[in-house]
């Protein structure tokens, strides 16, 4: 293994190993599974050592896992890679409570010599008070200071930044952002030097890793596929890599023949070809999330119902000419109007008596018939159960008397829609073991459960977060794993949020190892 966090010094699979004394969770009995040629080769009953040894020949590595159980390798479906790299080098605006605070946090980075200010993580729909241009330039003086919300949807900006990156006429009195100007803005920030940012996504990949990940779907708003074939030449090789293509590389995707689930040359088939990412609405955090109702306070505004970004007339030909290219589509809605219409363009792209595939992504807030309309036509729902975590008082205010219907999990899992869990990372961490404590127990932080008759089982999350690899490992299989300390379908929402991985394999190649693999 390279010295460099992330990197491998070779793509193919390791050795042959054997995998003594594991246990599959839901199964009677320790087995062995052997790895070899990158698949899980069998798995039969535990044997000892010795008759291991005279059975499988001098070739045959051995590796004692001692009562551990073994599951397929974790998926996070959905990530924006980039910004999740980025975050642990930004001012953390998590803890702050109001406009006020942030502020303060702020003030402390200016103090120390910072040049430029580039913050994440504030949440302002339950502040009492409201961001101001104003508020930030008391701390900042000519310091450009830009704090990007937690739901990726908002900026907030002082008057030093807005001048240096061209918005000052934008951002009026509030210093905010919304959207299209803000993802704009983030794409802007986002702009570093390619070896500089593959080393921070190398580590972050490695990090990912340690929680026994094996592979991400990357919707960050690049052109993706250079990034990671990039990535891959320089040996980073430690997760399998599905990318998005937003509308605006989506032209240049068709030209140069991408299509869904196509490998990038030179990367030994570890970076693949997603869906064409669009976006067609806000988030609830910023109050831009299209919803039937009105936002309780904003009544009578412009944006009182949440924002419509994508016209229906625009969307279903962006979706028409995508799938014709054969690139699959994946929707971001997270209000029940935009759910609602960007289920009516599935059905009007598909045309009578066909399922397009595709996916909705985030999925947060349904009407009960549209659940039924998800399994008819197929789509599948990628939520990101944490988001209900952070979300739950912000719901109950914007939301009221809805809440029931927001990440309705229990009931799409119940309806035979096929879910896809992920983090939305760096909304949320990436690490598939809080989502699945999210969605199995609906709380955090020692609080009531939230909706808990939305929770779903815990194998059930798991199927959801090994990218159709299932809920337990089964012979044939390509040998991605995770070696975990805990029984998954035994263990307490709190233990799942916290499970320790003693190892994750790629192909049977460890890319995380406390065993001495």
């Amino acid at each position: 293994m390279s010295a460099v966090p992330g990197v491998t010094e070779r793509a193919d699979a390791a050795e042959p190993v054997l995998l003594a004394g594991a246990r599959l969770p839901g199964a009677d009995g320790p087995v062995d599974l052997v790895l070899d040629a990158g698949v899980v080769a069998s798995i039969s009953p535990a044997t000892s050592a010795a008759t291991a040894r005279s059975s499988a020949g001098p070739a045959l590595r051995r590796i004692e896992l001692d009562g551990r159980f073994v599951v397929p390798g974790l998926h996070d479906r959905h990530v924006h890679a980039s910004q999740w790299a980025m975050v642990s080098r930004r001012l953390d605006l998590a803890s702050a409570t109001s406009a006020a605070a942030a502020a303060v946090l702020v003030a402390a980075s200016v103090a120390r010599g910072d040049a430029e200010v580039v913050g994440f993580g504030y949440r302002d729909g339950l502040w009492s008070d409201a961001p101001t241009r104003s508020g930030l330039d008391a701390v900042s003086g000519e310091v450009p200071v830009v704090l990007v919300s937690a739901d990726l949807h908002a900026c907030w900006l002082n008057s030093a930044a807005a001048r240096r990156h061209g918005v000052a006429g934008l951002v009026g009195d509030a210093g905010v952002l919304r959207e299209d100007d803000c993802f704009a803005l983030v794409r802007e920030l986002d702009d570093l030097a390619d070896d500089v940012l593959d080393t921070w996504v190398g580590e972050a990949a490695a990090r990912a890793a340690e929680r026994g990940v094996v592979g991400i779907t990357d919707y960050e708003m690049r052109w993706n596929r250079d990034d990671w074939a990039r990535r891959a030449a320089r040996g980073i090789r430690s997760l399998r890599v599905s990318f998005g293509v937003y509308t605006q590389h989506l032209d240049r995707a068709i030209v140069e023949g991408l299509r869904t689930g196509e490998a990038v040359p030179g990367t030994d088939g570890l970076v693949t070809v997603g869906g064409y990412k669009v976006i067609t609405d806000g988030s609830l955090n910023t109050r831009t999330a299209w919803c039937f109702d009105p936002y309780p306070g904003l009544e009578g505004h412009d944006h009182a119902f949440g924002l419509a970004t994508v016209p229906y007339d625009e969307l279903v030909p962006l979706m028409r000419r995508a799938v014709d290219a054969g690139l699959v589509p994946a929707v971001h809605a997270i209000g029940d109007r935009a759910n609602a219409r960007v289920l009516d363009a599935y059905e009007e792209v598909g045309g009578p008596g066909r399922r397009l595939r595709g996916s909705i992504e985030h999925a947060q807030l349904l009407r009960h018939d549209d659940v039924a309309r998800f399994a008819r036509l197929g789509v599948v729902a990628s939520v990101q159960p944490e988001h209900a975590m952070d979300d739950r008082d912000v719901a109950e205010l914007y939301w009221p008397g809805r809440t029931g219907r927001a990440f309705m999990l229990a009931e799409l899992a119940a309806a035979g829609v096929e879910l896809a869990l992920g983090s939305d990372a760096p909304v949320a961490p990436l690490d598939p073991w809080v989502a699945i404590a999210a969605a199995v127990g609906r709380t955090r932080d020692g609080r009531e459960p939230w909706h808990p008759e939305q929770a779903i089982e815990a194998r059930v999350a798991l199927a959801a977060s090994t990218a159709g690899a299932g809920h337990t490992v089964r012979g044939g299989q390509v040998a991605d794993l995770a070696v975990i300390e805990r029984d998954p379908f035994a263990a307490s929402a709190d233990d799942l949020r916290t499970m320790p991985v003693a190892a994750t394999a790629l192909a049977g190649r460890f890319t995380h190892d406390t065993l001495g693999a």
